[in-house]
Formats: C-alpha cells, sequence, structure tokens
C-alpha cells in the first residue's frame, strides 16, 4: 500500500489528483476541513474509483490534529499539499487570512513530516509567482518579480521555505485550471462566491447571475481583456501524479510549470464557451481590478521532459465539462 497524503484532497484539483492518484495504484489518505468544498466531492470520487476513500476532518494548521493523522496513517511515502485559501480578490481584502493558512498550513505539514520522516512533497503553486513577467511564454527560470495580489506572495514565500527544508520536493506552478471530471461527479464545489472566471461564467449561463464583469478591456493584449494559459485540471491532476513518481526517484529540489503554453483572453474564454455550449452568455465591461496581471502563459517544455507530461484536453472540452458539473451540482 502506497499512501499518499493530499492535504485538501476535497477540493477542486485535489479531488481530481485523488481520482487520478488511484488509478495510478497509489492510496491516498484525504485531509480537509471541508471549509472551501464539499463532502459532494468524497462521495464524487469514491463513486468514480469504486473505492472508499480514507479521510481525515483535519484543519492543515492545527499541529495537534495533524500530527494525530500521522500517527494514525504509519508508513506514508509522500505528500500533496493543496490546502489553501485561493482568491486572489479576497487576499486582497484580508490578506491576513492568506498568510495565516496558506502559510502556515504548510509549515505544520513540514514539521510532522519531519517528525514521521516522510521526504517527499508535491506543492501546489502557481503561476502568480512570477509576477508581471518580463518575457512570454514564462519558463521556470524567470525571477520572482513583486507579486500582484497576497495570494501570489504566499505563494512565493511556500516555495522559499521549501528550497530551505531537508525534504525533496516538487512545486507544480499551476496556469488557470477550469473544467471538471468528465463523469460531472467531482468539481468546484467552493463555498464562497466564485471568483474564478469559468465559474463566473456557469452560473452567469444557469441563471445564478445576470451577467458577468469583465474588468478591464483597455490592456495590451489582442482583444483589450486579460490573457491567461487555461489548463484542464484533469490535465493538471495528471501531472501530480507523474511528480510524485518522479520525485520518489528524483530527490532534491524541482519547479515545474504546467500549462498548455497557449494565451488565451478573457473574451474569447467566453465565446469559447458559448460555442461549445451553444448558449449566449450576457456580460459587460468594468474597470481593471486590484491584482489581476495584464497575461501570462507558460512555457512548458521542462515539464515536458522532466515529468513527460502535456496537455491533451481541448479548451472547449474544458467548457463542455464546466457547463455539465453547474449543471449537475447539488
Amino acid at each position: 500500500m502506497r499512501k499518499i497524503l493530499v492535504t485538501g484532497g476535497a477540493g477542486y484539483i485535489g479531488s481530481h489528483t485523488v481520482v487520478e492518484l488511484t488509478s495510478a495504484g497509489y492510496t491516498p489518505i484525504l485531509v480537509d476541513n471541508l471549509c472551501n468544498t464539499s463532502i459532494q466531492n468524497i462521495e464524487g470520487i469514491e463513486k468514480i474509483t469504486g473505492n472508499k476513500i480514507k479521510w481525515h476532518n483535519t484543519d492543515c494548521t492545527d499541529k495537534v490534529g495533524m500530527d494525530k493523522v500521522f500517527s494514525e496513517e504509519g508508513t506514508i511515502e509522500g505528500a500533496i499539499h493543496f490546502a489553501a485559501y485561493k482568491s486572489v480578490e479576497e487576499s486582497s481584502q484580508n490578506p491576513q487570512k492568506y498568510y495565516d493558512n496558506n502559510i502556515g498550513s504548510l509549515k505544520v505539514l513540514l514539521e510532522c513530516m519531519r517528525k514521521y520522516k516522510v521526504k517527499n512533497i508535491i506543492f501546489s503553486s502557481s503561476c502568480t509567482v512570477y509576477g508581471m513577467p518580463d518575457v512570454l511564454p514564462v519558463a521556470e527560470n524567470a525571477p520572482f518579480k513583486k507579486a500582484e495580489s497576497p495570494y501570489g506572495e504566499t505563494k512565493q514565500i511556500c516555495e522559499g521555505i521549501l528550497k530551505n527544508d531537508t525534504c525533496n520536493s516538487v512545486a507544480l506552478r499551476y496556469f488557470n485550471p477550469i473544467g471538471s471530471h468528465f463523469s460531472a461527479l467531482i468539481g468546484d464545489c467552493s463555498a464562497d462566491r466564485a471568483s474564478n472566471l469559468v465559474p463566473i461564467i456557469t452560473e452567469v449561463a444557469i441563471g445564478k447571475r445576470k451577467k458577468i464583469t469583465i474588468f478591464g478591456n483597455d490592456y495590451n493584449t489582442p482583444d483589450g481583456t486579460c490573457v491567461r494559459d487555461y489548463i484542464h485540471v484533469v490535465d493538471l491532476a495528471k501531472s501530480h501524479v507523474l511528480a510524485m513518481n518522479f520525485v520518489l526517484n528524483n530527490p532534491g529540489k524541482h519547479a515545474f510549470n504546467v500549462g498548455t503554453g497557449i494565451g488565451v483572453s478573457v473574451l474569447d474564454v467566453i465565446k469559447a464557451f458559448e460555442k461549445a455550449n451553444n448558449l449566449k452568455v450576457n456580460y459587460s465591461i468594468g474597470p481593471r481590478r486590484s491584482g489581476d496581471i495584464e497575461q501570462i502563459y507558460a512555457n512548458g517544455s521542462l515539464v515536458q521532459v522532466k515529468l513527460g507530461w502535456e496537455a491533451k484536453e481541448s479548451l472547449e472540452e474544458a467548457m463542455r465539462s464546466a457547463w455539465d458539473w453547474e449543471k449537475g451540482k447539488v
């Protein structure tokens, strides 16, 4: 039994990764207090995999609770650390919440790993570590510029903590995950109001919101709206399995971009959703939003060479699966 501890394993990316870990022969152990997700994802994982999932309802900043998890589970091969708050917008409004949780949870996890001799960790990082990059597509050796939000700053700090720790680590710098599992049984169950583009689009399409506001159309981009690198969450989940395989055989410190390498504007995402699902989405143009980077997309050559990973799913498929998830949400 090859146990992998997955903090935030009931969350959006975490739940998809638990499915892929199970398919690859690992035994995922979930740690999630459901503060920003739902038990629906745990039930969905079990339906997809046909397995009962071991789950600890524990706050990852709780030292005593996390110690109990490690002590109960015995030998653990590695950890994948997703547990963190994730809204760029909210982080600008309430930075202390992000510093306390995102940094605090990693510190507690690493303390437990040292105590129980767990040497390998995959860290859920972000392209926000690069700030406003000088060169596009952005590669892993690009310098970290000033973070555009407290959320991005927490990811920079966490990567620094990992570099100075004794563990073997892979920081996966995600670009923009979208879509859902093709079964529509797991997805983004965030308890708070959706703040990412595609969940907002699906909420408008289903009638939960009247319209989507595009924050700025005067950027130096082809259509004036921000450009991002959108990656299907199932593709992203698979990169974690490959990263775990890699770090178990390649001790040391590693960091990889995980993106498609294709920059897509906010307007083009809306159009792709409309085309994929034969729907119209009501939107308006608003002022620029604090913390937003003009454009960023990945140079993904390193992850392809080292992990053998590349994005397989199309933007249109992501849009279809996102809509299927929204329609089936309880």
